[in-house]
């Protein structure tokens, strides 16, 4: 639903956003209107104290301003609760109420004013239950004025002037944008919205230094983010009605999908690799790569003994004993890193927490149990770290020997090509093999870590033909096919469950923006339910909604055009926008590159039912997976809580302690009989 036009700008709410909000409203004036009332009740007659005739006018006054904003309160709630999310016709004298309520808040803070003199100079003497409601009356006026005032910025949209009015026009869509003038208005609209995108950036990032890698990043992000959000008219509340009925959608075809029609996702390299070696490698892995993030993991881990273990190290003074760059003046993170690893100092061959946007940090280390040199490096962990993150345009990224085409993310490639700088041009894997020449070279790394792992990886092969990477939940947007192949040989990706950031790509959140489109053009239903049936099967649980939708009625053979619905929602007709009917993947219709995960994907999942007690014991299964399973997000309470490093750190131990029960062997060695799931 388009935001509400009122006051001569477009604001980030819809009209009909107000029924909970005005609900909340109502609730607090009905209590606030029955106790003045019960006040004046009481007192009535006995207003004989100084000050007693202004208290009993006063009073009188607000029962009627209260009544007044409760019934301009209920106006708005119905008449908000009304249509759906894109049939808001039946919700058009919704501006004139929020005029109405607007004007009333005039009278409000007067009579606030005026209380607040009443108590300070003329309420001696009289009744102190009398001055104690009136103390009362005072402060809630003041509190939902400021919670009114914060929530006017709160959906003041600063593009509200930029985006396209229809007063007596037609909506503005693909024939408007086909002429010079509609073309030149979505340019402008485009360039004010990068701008105001990089204003939200520089706020946000206040802290960091201002230079020119930062202002840089600032300007990719912006046109990034701008670029998503410019053909599309939603607020943030259908987005958020999207994701509630997609997530229904989701469970519902999971819940009733045929077993016999199940998707093959075994490896497409034809290598075999044993499962359980390989889970006992990540196992030992994961280790280093949440080592990698020093004490706040480590304490959040350990939370009673964490503290302790780190309070006598961290007072310590380490520049004697260690060689650590950046970031690490108390000696709490590589503290934290022993105790985690289990190795001592002397393992350590460099250790670096500088971390600058595209530099992040990460250590080297011989691994004596395993007989490699490991590097491990950190996730995000900083807003520098994010900027990284966000840096996701692709980036050439020429590998000799490959063939097709090579890109990848381009703040990762970044990060990628700075450690490898630090590695080979800095001697540090040729002192580390000086020392121990009979070992492997190991990189490993979480998350972002993950994700800059693996192009590391890419980036030293033809050096050292024998390396592996083992990459924990790594970005899904990271390398194009071409390299996606070529490093099946010596990079495996390790998935848990529904994490977000192995399917978080742009081409995927094109799809995910498009099925929300979908949902919200579909349903039937007001807003208002959606969101409070989607919170309640969020925390509770239940049967998926079987939500009503226009869709019932019509032929399959209509299919071919997007809703009216639909594509009122849609501002700019980009590439990346298809028809509801059309369920092709993102990466075959989208503007920007395909990207996908990197290597060999070995997926973890629980093992039972998706909802389980909190006191029940988990159980989880492994299986080889293919990357192209993951070109599209699924919403889930999971999908953060799957990305922590802890989480998938203790669903690899329990593989590895309840192999016989847990392992899915791959379909290969079934004879493709009972091919992988996920």
């Amino acid at each position: 639903m388009p935001g509400m036009v009122a006051f001569g700008r477009r604001w980030g709410i819809a009209s009909d956003d107000l029924v909970l909000p005005g609900a909340v409203e109502l609730f607090v004036r009905l209590l606030w209107w029955t106790g003045t009332l019960m006040l004046y009740t009481l007192h009535k007659g006995s207003f004989d104290c100084h000050g007693g005739g202004v208290l009993h006018s006063y009073l009188v006054v607000l029962l009627v301003l209260l009544g007044l904003v409760i019934l301009s309160l209920c106006a708005i709630i119905y008449v908000s609760a009304q249509g759906t999310i894109t049939n808001p016709g039946p919700r058009r004298s919704m501006p004139v109420l929020v005029y109405l309520r607007a004007l009333l808040y005039l009278p409000e803070i007067v009579w606030a004013c005026l209380g607040a003199i009443w108590v300070s100079d003329d309420s001696q003497g009289c009744d102190p239950a009398a001055v104690g409601a009136v103390i009362a009356a005072v402060v809630a006026s003041w509190i939902l004025l400021l919670a009114t005032g914060l929530g006017v910025v709160f959906v003041f949209d600063p593009l509200g002037d930029s985006r396209p009015r229809q007063p007596a026009q037609e909506q503005l869509g693909v024939r408007d944008l086909q002429s010079s003038e509609g073309s030149q208005f979505m340019s402008t609209a485009r360039s004010v919205a990068t701008k105001v995108w990089e204003s939200r950036l520089r706020l946000l990032c206040c802290c960091l230094p201002q230079d020119e890698s930062h202002r840089a990043a600032f300007s990719g992000i912006a046109q990034l983010v701008s670029g998503f959000f410019s053909d599309t008219d939603l607020v943030p509340s259908d987005i958020a009605a999207g994701l509630a009925l997609l997530h229904q959608e989701q469970d519902k075809l999971e819940h009733h999908r045929d077993p016999d029609d199940i998707l093959d996702h075994s490896p497409s390299s034809p290598i075999e690799v044993d499962l359980e070696v390989e889970l006992e490698k990540a196992a030992h892995c994961m280790q280093f790569a949440a080592a990698a993030y020093g004490w706040p993991l480590y304490i959040y881990s350990n939370l009673l003994t964490g503290p302790c273990k780190l309070s006598g190290d961290c007072c310590r003074s380490q520049a004697a004993e260690y060689d650590i760059v950046g970031g690490d003046h108390l000696g709490c993170h590589f503290s934290s890193v022993l105790h985690s690893t289990g190795l001592g100092y002397r393992d350590f061959i460099y250790v670096s927490f500088h971390n600058q946007i595209y530099e992040i940090p990460f250590f080297v280390a011989l691994d004596h149990k395993r007989e490699a040199i490991l590097v491990a490096v950190r996730g995000t962990l900083s807003l520098k770290d994010v900027l990284t993150d966000l840096s996701a345009e692709c980036e050439n990224l020429p590998v000799d020997g490959v063939s097709g085409t090579c890109y990848a993310h381009k703040g990762i490639s970044q990060a990628a090509r700075y450690i490898y700088k630090k590695l080979v041009n800095d001697g540090i894997l040729n002192q580390a093999f000086s020392i121990a020449p009979e070992y492997k070279l190991v990189i490993t790394g979480h998350s972002l870590g993950g994700g800059t792992a693996s192009l590391l990886a890419i980036l030293l092969r033809n050096s050292f033909p024998n390396l592996q990477c083992y990459a924990f939940s790594p970005p899904g947007g990271l390398v194009s096919k071409a390299l996606a192949d070529y490093s099946k040989d010596f990079v495996v990706s390790v998935v848990l469950g529904k994490d977000l950031v192995p399917r978080l790509s742009i081409p995927n959140m094109e799809d995910l923006k498009r099925r929300i489109l979908k949902m919200v053009s579909n349903c039937n239903k007001p807003k208002f339910r959606i969101l409070l049936r989607g919170c309640w099967y969020e925390v509770f649980g239940g049967e998926p909604d079987d939500s009503p939708s226009e869709l019932e009625q019509r032929l399959e053979e209509e299919l071919g055009q997007p809703l009216l619905g639909e594509e009122s929602l849609v501002i700019r007709h980009s590439s990346s926008y298809q028809s509801m009917a059309s369920d092709d993947s993102p990466a075959h219709t989208a503007t920007h590159l395909p990207l996908f995960l990197p290597g060999r994907v070995l997926y973890i999942a629980e093992d039972g039912p998706s909802r389980r007690s909190c006191f029940s014991q988990v159980r989880y299964r492994a299986e080889w997976s293919s990357e192209m399973s993951f070109r599209s997000i699924l919403i889930s309470p999971r999908m953060l809580a799957d990305h922590m490093p802890d989480a998938l750190l203790r669903a690899l131990r329990s593989l590895t302690t309840e192999r016989p029960f847990s392992l899915c062997p791959s379909s290969s060695s079934l004879g493709n009989n009972h091919p992988n799931v996920i």
